[in-house]
């Protein structure tokens, strides 16, 4: 079976769960699923019944769910057509990294191979995509990430961070991260955090040299700080 041979929403439900495995480091729990694709649990627990059916994921009742060697396979496949397609819509075209997940979602299902592989080519096989998520290379492989990463969230206050991946999955937030020039590869510092579920950050050459809250500070909610995957520096 050809990945063009699934149906479209068995590639989605593929991407996704590849998507939050590499998010979460591990299986996912079918509600997971339900929450990034917004459908309703008996839809998508009915999907994966079909996905198990044709080898493509394991699962167990009240299970997590997992990619089979396989079903591995074929996300990775639709993994790489989306990153290289928001590359490419980001450098070529001048789309905004908030505005591409959505075209990439579409396009992804109807670009060939071929297609996918001469824009590898035209951008110079780039390794990551403007969000920081790594793009596999035509025979599968990921490239390996250059550091050990942990949410924004889980990281104390008076850190100085390297931003390595941010979700692109709330265009909202790259609106907001964009507005500070806040991206992969950027050095921001942890200010404070305002209570429990807020912190503050800011660009460490936009940091005043007097004052740890100079007033160009970002502050984040602890489910937003989560989006955003970052490295001690």
């Amino acid at each position: 079976m050809g990945i063009a041979e699934l149906s479209s929403s068995a590639q989605d439900y593929l991407k996704v769960i590849w998507d939050l495995q590499e998010w979460d480091k591990g299986p996912v729990q079918p509600t997971a699923v339900a929450d990034r694709t917004g459908m309703k649990q008996s839809t998508v627990s009915g999907a994966l019944g079909r996905l198990v059916d044709a080898g493509l994921v394991t699962h167990r009742p009240y299970g997590k769910v997992e990619l089979t060697e396989t079903g591995r396979r074929y996300a990775v496949t639709m993994v790489r057509r989306h990153r290289l397609l928001e590359t490419f819509l980001v450098q070529v075209l001048g789309y905004g990294w908030d505005e591409v997940h959505e075209e990439a979602d579409s396009l992804e299902h109807a670009v060939s191979d071929k297609m996918i592989d001469r824009i590898d080519d035209y951008l110079g096989h780039p390794t990551a995509d403007p969000h920081g998520d790594l793009i596999p290379s035509a025979a599968g492989n990921l490239p390996p990430m250059p550091t050990t990463t942990r949410p924004l969230s889980e990281v104390s206050s008076g850190s100085k961070v390297r931003v390595q991946r941010v979700s692109d999955e709330d265009p909202r937030i790259l609106r907001t991260l964009g507005n500070y020039h806040i991206g992969p590869g950027c050095l921001v510092w942890v200010e404070s955090r305002q209570a429990d579920d807020e912190l503050a950050i800011s660009r460490t050459d936009m940091r005043s040299t007097t004052s740890s809250t100079s007033g160009d500070f970002l502050v984040l909610s602890k489910e937003e700080a989560a989006l955003i995957q970052v490295s001690l520096d």
